[in-house]
Order: structure tokens, then sequence, then C-alpha cells
């Protein structure tokens, strides 16, 4: 890559700042509290990413990650939640927000536990009634990819009953697996789909960082290879549009 630059990405509160301080830095421009997503250090005054911004000026727009769909980091970039873990909320907000195409490993929290009087209103029948297509896997994926407005791709049942954190560590993966590199693929794919504007895609190599907190070497730098894949996706996009692409890679913390 030509260029190389910095971004300070440390929370308005703290010297060592958490993903949601941090992804609200690199999404909003703004400084907030550890814990705190897409609002002011107030914890009540929304701010817009540039997710957002992209959608209000007409272009497509992609949120990916590796892990849950409503962690923090992919979160800053569409929720306003004092809290990064409100996951209902924050899975509410993924709908408001109205973006094209979100992919994940799953919902955390889509039946909203806290809410004993069971009012809550699931948020897979919330998908429907948005306009979204859920899609379980690479495969159905493809099957689906066609007729749907806005998406939502999910790895499939079977390995969220496993796991529905994340998708696999790179190092763990069996065949059929859902991988960072597929949700890139299917984002891109998707992003361009009837598109004549132009789109914002974000991908989250999410688990790098639990390989970090965990101290497990090997396993991070198989995260890393398995990021540079799905950049190398990106790239194979960027080469056939040179002049009108992109790409920025960034981290929003170390471990």
């Amino acid at each position: 890559f030509p260029y190389a630059t910095t971004a300070t990405t440390f929370s308005a509160t703290n010297g060592v700042t958490d993903s949601a301080a941090a992804g609200t830095a690199l999404a909003t421009g703004d400084k907030t509290k550890n814990g705190a997503i897409g609002v002011e250090k107030d914890l009540t005054t929304s701010v817009n990413s540039v997710a957002v911004w992209a959608k209000q000026s007409g272009y497509k727009v992609g949120i990916t990650t590796s892990v849950s769909v409503d962690h923090a980091t992919p979160a800053a970039f569409y929720a306003h939640n004092p809290s990064r873990s409100n996951y209902y909320e924050i899975g509410k907000d993924l709908y408001k927000a109205g973006f094209d195409f979100y992919a994940g490993s799953d919902f955390l929290d889509p039946t909203n536990k806290k809410d004993k009087s069971g009012q809550s209103e699931n948020l897979y029948d919330l998908a429907g009634k948005n306009g979204y297509t859920i899609a379980r896997g690479y495969k159905d994926y493809q099957k689906k990819a066609k007729k749907a407005e806005k998406m939502i791709l999910f790895q499939t049942e079977q390995a969220s009953q496993e796991d529905r954190t994340a998708i696999p560590y790179a190092l763990d993966r069996q065949k059929g697996d859902l991988t960072l590199s597929e949700i890139t693929r299917s984002a891109i794919n998707f992003l361009t789909k009837d598109n004549q504007k132009g789109f914002f895609l974000m991908v989250e190599g999410g688990k790098i960082d639990w390989a970090c907190h965990s101290n497990d070497a090997a396993t991070a730098f198989h995260e890393v290879v398995d990021m540079d894949d799905a950049v190398k996706v990106a790239y194979e996009f960027y080469s056939q549009h040179p002049d009108e692409t992109l790409i920025v890679i960034t981290a929003d913390h170390e471990t």
C-alpha cells in the first residue's frame, strides 16, 4: 500500500481504550467513554458515523465482522448506546440504521433476555419486517442474494448452536465454516449489485483481538493471515476499479 498514517483511538476518559470507544473514534471522529457506542462522552448525545453519512449521500453500506454483528466495533458504525453490552438494543439499532448488508456470526441476544415480560420482539422476526433477508452460510447467501433487497449474512444455525459469539478461529476451521474472506466477497458482491453510485464497506477481523487477549501467539498469527486473505478479496476489487476505490486498513487498538 502506498501510504501510511496514524489515527488516535484513545478514549475521552482513558489512555487505554476499549473497542467501543476506539470503534466510535474510528467511525465518527468523536472521543467517548470506554464502553460507549456512537454517543458523546455525556452518554446521551448521538454521533453519526462515516457509514451513516455514506447512506445519507445515496451510497450503499455494508458492516461486517468475524464476530457477532452487534459487537462493539461493528456497532460503532450503526448504533447509539451508552453500553456496548446492551446487545438487544444494539440489534434494533441495526434495523434503524437500515444499511444494505450486515454480516457476522449471529446476534448475541436476539430475544432480549433482560426483558422478563416476554414482550420484546425477536430480532430475527424484525428482519423480515424491516425488509431484510437472512442467509445462513455462504451457500445460502449465493442462493438468496439475487432476490434480496437488503441482507444479513450469518453462519449456519448449527455453527451458532456451537458458538454464536464468532465464526471459528482460522486455526480451528472446518469445511463449510463461514470465513472472513467469504463475508468480504459476499459484501462486495451484494453492494455492487444494481449500484451506479458506489458503496462504503467496513470489514472487521474481530478475533485477532481475542487471541491477543488470550496471549495465544499461534492463533493470533493465523487470524492476521486470515485478515490478509480478506484484504486480498478487497484488493481484487480495487484492481478492477483502481480509480474510484479507497482501501483503508487499520486497527482500533492493541491488547
